[in-house]
């Protein structure tokens, strides 16, 4: 997403929690004009989870609000692949930037980062972007609770780490569901942090404890009443929930029957590491329900319908020009990579070999690609027959 005017320059940073000014004389980094990370260091956080510490190749500052992500544009085996992670560094640290990435069995983006990247290398990467933030104002006087699960923990870790570099005196109860002990991501960090932060409690749970029969903290799936131990003052924070989809759900639905306002009840809205393909597919919309009949006088007049082509699989399928490209496929069971499903994330890019479309994307895509004939699967309609290479 390319930075807007008033963002460039060497003025104030904006954060999500006020802003931050410094690094006089240094630009922005603008993904626009160059959009190259280089790979400064990896660090090992367990062991199926790397961190990848980025800088652009001449220095300038990265403005991101914490939680928000960046979308890397990778080749692999001769295929260029977008996906999508989030920033896990602290936004008061504008100078270098990571991302936290768990291993997924089969997933050929998060094997590749692990096995092939190095510092020194270099990868393309767009962004800032995403919702899931802090709001602008009032951030460091409300009350959070931060709950995570598996590698979701890294925008709650990006929110907790600036709040704590601001010096930001923020009531934060941080609780984080892991498989075992060993599988805590940041775990020594967090403690660290609570220590030093007199109203930053930090509380873990693991449903097995495999390799440390001491375990000092909760065992199990997260429960209602494991929340209200955790934090009894539940009921009077501000929730942000990221993490597997189930834990999600689970979460949300227990919230909603304690009757917890949900109006300040916060959930990221896709996932990028599930299903073996580092990005979850957003979940097709519902059938709609059949209509009551309507005189025939009435009736709307069908969208024209269109032939979409696959290049690679050699697939075709129809598409309505009221109906999204990555809908139809979903729908004739074509399965293509996705996220957001709203044009943010990038992860949907592919190359139009022929044909129209429309496309309002939210930002996923910039000018000089869809110069260069590149489309949002989530967010184009065709106006005509095409042909799309995947």
């Amino acid at each position: 997403m390319p930075l807007d005017e008033a963002s460039k320059g060497t003025g104030p940073m904006s954060t999500g929690l006020g802003t931050i000014t410094g690094g006089a004389g240094l630009p922005d980094w603008n993904p626009e004009l160059d959009d190259v990370l280089v790979c400064r260091q990896v660090r090992q956080e367990t062991a199926d989870v790397k961190t990848f510490v980025f800088s652009a190749r001449k220095p300038c500052l990265f403005r991101f609000k914490p939680g928000q992500f960046l979308t890397l544009e990778l080749s692999i085996g001769g295929e260029t692949i977008h996906r999508s992670y989030t920033i896990s560094s602290s936004a008061a640290r504008p100078y270098r930037l990571s991302i936290t990435v768990k291993r997924v069995p089969g997933g050929p983006v998060s094997n590749w980062l692990h096995d092939t990247l190095k510092p020194g290398d270099e990868i393309r990467a767009v962004g800032p972007m995403g919702d899931f933030t802090l709001p602008e104002t009032g951030a460091a006087s409300t009350k959070y609770l931060f709950l995570s699960g598996g590698s979701g923990i890294t925008p709650s870790m990006s929110m907790t780490r600036t709040l704590a570099d601001l010096g930001e005196d923020t009531d934060i109860v941080f609780i984080h569901a892991a498989r075992s002990p060993s599988d805590v991501i940041f775990r020594h960090e967090l403690d660290l942090m609570a220590r030093h932060a007199q109203r930053l409690r930090v509380a873990h749970t693991c449903e097995a404890l495999t390799g440390e029969p001491g375990w000092p903290g909760f065992t199990g799936r997260v429960s209602l009443a494991m929340l209200q131990l955790m934090a009894p003052d539940l009921m009077e924070r501000t929730v942000y929930v990221c993490g597997p989809s189930p834990f999600m759900a689970a979460v949300r639905s227990m919230l909603e029957g304690a009757g917890f306002d949900m109006a300040r009840y916060n959930q990221e809205s896709f996932n990028f590491e599930e299903l073996g393909l580092d990005a979850q597919p957003s979940a097709p919309e519902a059938a709609p329900a059949e209509a009551a009949p309507v005189p025939e006088a009435a009736a709307p007049v069908a969208a024209a319908t269109f032939k979409v082509a696959f290049a690679k699989t050699g697939k075709t399928i129809d598409c309505s020009a009221d109906t999204t490209i990555l809908d139809a496929a979903r729908r004739s069971g074509v399965r293509l990579p996705a996220s957001c499903a709203r044009g943010l994330c990038g992860t949907c890019k592919s190359k139009k070999v022929s044909g129209e479309v429309t496309m309002k994307h939210a930002g996923g895509i910039r000018q000089r690609e869809i110069d260069q004939g590149q489309i949002l699967l989530c967010c184009s309609k065709p106006t005509s027959d095409l042909v799309i290479d995947r």
